[in-house]
């Protein structure tokens, strides 16, 4: 089968560290091209991983021999990238969040759908075969019904001058809030709300800094939601039900070549189940790759992406600030 055609708007971090060594471990994928304002990064870039160097992002988007980009720029650059990439015919597959807000995901969207082309955004985690089994034993009555969720997931600040601490990064919401906002979608279902959100302001960064969220559903669920980047590292959720709990201990950055241990408590026993390790960048690479082909959208297109942009929109809305610090 011919590979996508992918071009790559952008040098970021991420590129280096996780996409393109997922690239190159697909064959439903082939790299054609990648572009910096500065052509020295992406020459840096191209003799480590193949494909052609390109100086700005308008030439990449200019050229005749690409079905795909990827796009891994600040969240503050998406909407105009995503949205010129889309004009130019090309399918998207875009870092998270696809934007910080529902009116200009919605945007996005309905134009990708108008011109027939897939928009996806690439919360990789969720593509993670470990997140499957949890659902798995949720649904075979493993630890009863559903209480609550509780989802974290922060790092150590960054060096000074870090983009992630600025107005183009867009902050700790942002950056990292929609992993655990992600997680409570996925395992509790759409009808969540807000029920109470706190930031930590950095005034002297004119971002926020960390925060959480507690969400709610009829049901009387709800998700204790923790993210920042001022903390010791900590990514994992765990599931608490009538008669037990399910623990991820590795949830959102495990390499390829990880083996993860779901923990699961009852009242008599702890079960550590080791499963097979999985490549949650390849999977996201695989599913894009399917809905260009088929036309048929994945999990992270579409509705579910304009979910997650609507509560990206109601902790905003809700969050009082506190502990603002310089």
């Amino acid at each position: 089968m011919t590979p996508v055609r992918l071009g790559v708007l952008g040098c970021a971090s991420i590129v280096r560290r996780r996409m393109l060594p997922a690239v190159a471990r697909r064959t439903e994928v082939e790299l054609v091209a990648v572009a910096s304002r500065d052509e020295t990064k992406a020459k840096s870039v191209t003799a480590e991983f193949g494909g052609e160097a390109v100086e700005g992002y308008e030439q990449l988007l200019a050229r005749d021999d690409l079905d795909a980009v990827y796009v891994p720029l600040p969240a503050a650059l998406h909407a105009e990238w995503v949205e010129r990439a889309l004009r130019a015919g090309l399918h998207v597959l875009c870092e998270k969040p696809l934007t910080g807000t529902l009116p200009a995901s919605l945007r996005l969207v309905r134009l990708a759908e108008e011109r027939g082309l897939s928009l996806v955004e690439n919360f990789m985690f969720a593509r993670h075969a470990q997140h499957a089994v949890v659902r798995e034993l949720v649904a075979a009555g493993a630890i009863g019904e559903i209480r609550s969720l509780t989802a974290e997931f922060a790092f150590p600040p960054k060096p000074a001058g870090d983009m992630r601490y600025t107005a183009a990064g867009g902050g700790a919401l942002v950056e990292i809030g929609g992993y655990p906002l992600r997680t409570a979608l996925m395992l509790l279902g759409d009808d969540l709300s807000v029920a109470g959100a706190v930031v930590r302001h950095s005034a002297g960064h004119g971002v926020d800094l960390s925060g959480a969220a507690l969400l709610t559903d009829p049901a009387g669920r709800t998700a204790h939601l923790t993210w920042g980047m001022e903390h010791a590292y900590r990514a994992s959720y765990e599931l608490w039900g009538e008669t037990g709990r399910i623990v991820v201990e590795w949830a959102y950055t495990p390499p390829a070549g990880h083996r993860p241990v779901l923990r699961i408590e009852t009242q008599d026993r702890i079960d550590r189940r080791t499963l097979p390790a999985d490549d949650q960048f390849g999977n996201v690479l695989a599913e894009f790759a399917r809905s260009v082909r088929t036309g048929v959208p994945g999990e992270l297109e579409g509705r579910n992406v304009l979910r997650l942009a609507a509560l990206f929109d109601e902790v905003a809305a809700a969050a009082r600030v506190c502990g603002a610090v310089g």
